[in-house]
């Protein structure tokens, strides 16, 4: 019986500072995790930077992460219900995964029922007061006119350019260690944004980008969770109907 919904974030495959066998297994290692939650499943929302680079040209996209992407159609096919926001590493998805796929892309937080409670869901970056030089980048890589600009490159140039600014994000931002709740952005804006928009009540602040696995309570009725990543974690969120759970993919040796 289909009753449980799930959240992930910041699977980085097809991350370059692996190699090719190391990326290979990680997207394996992904697959078998939805294998475990295929049967149970009545919604699954992937909390950006799923991809650590994607960009779709309009004749072609890129390669790799044929097992993830089959196992996601297949997902979807069954019945499941499958969100994909996008983060900081997987800015441009266009037409094709939601055409290809079935997954519903986000481009923006948004607000979800979860039974009785209110979840608040977003990948993170951009939210909160951010420094100018980060919201002028920001907005050069969401402006359609230099997405136009930058399709019109070669491949052979962009997609090592991506990369090096993706493992750049990574140590600059996305990885660093626990901040403390006061110095937390993310935690930071939750308070912030209940306390600006008390109505409708929020129960869960679902976050992904910082790469931390936390689960904190703002208030007696509303908590934090960010979700961890896929690089050291292997992390997830689960919603059984009445509890929300942070929980971690552990396998046996034998499944390796």
């Amino acid at each position: 019986m289909r009753t449980n919904t799930y959240f992930i974030s910041d699977l980085h495959l097809g991350m370059r500072a692996l190699s090719p066998e190391q990326r290979l297994e990680r997207e394996r290692r992904v697959v078998r995790w939805l294998d475990t939650i295929k049967d149970d499943a009545a919604a699954l929302y992937l909390l950006g930077d799923i991809l650590d680079y994607w960009y779709e040209y309009k004749y072609v996209v890129p390669r790799g992460f044929t097992r993830f992407f089959g196992k996601i159609a297949e997902l979807t096919d069954s019945g499941v219900e499958v969100h994909w926001f996008i983060g900081n590493h997987d800015i441009w998805i266009f037409d094709y995964l939601p055409a290809e796929l079935g997954v519903i892309v986000h481009k923006s937080p948004c607000l979800v029922s979860l039974g009785r409670y209110t979840a608040y869901l977003a990948h993170g970056d951009g939210l909160g007061r951010t420094p100018l030089s980060f919201r002028l980048i920001r907005a050069i890589f969401h402006s359609r006119f230099c997405q136009i600009l930058y399709s019109a490159i070669h491949p052979r140039w962009t997609v090592a350019f991506a990369h090096r600014w993706s493992a750049h994000s990574r140590k600059h931002g996305d990885d660093l260690p626990y901040q403390g709740e006061d110095n937390e952005f993310l935690v930071r804006y939750a308070r912030e944004y209940s306390r600006e928009n008390p109505s409708p009540h929020i129960d869960f602040f679902i976050f992904g980008h910082r790469h931390i696995m936390l689960d904190l309570m703002l208030a007696r009725d509303c908590r934090v969770l960010i979700l961890g990543d896929w690089i050291q974690h292997f992390s997830f969120a689960r919603f059984d109907g009445e509890q929300l759970l942070l929980e971690q993919y552990v396998e046996d040796e034998s499944a390796l």
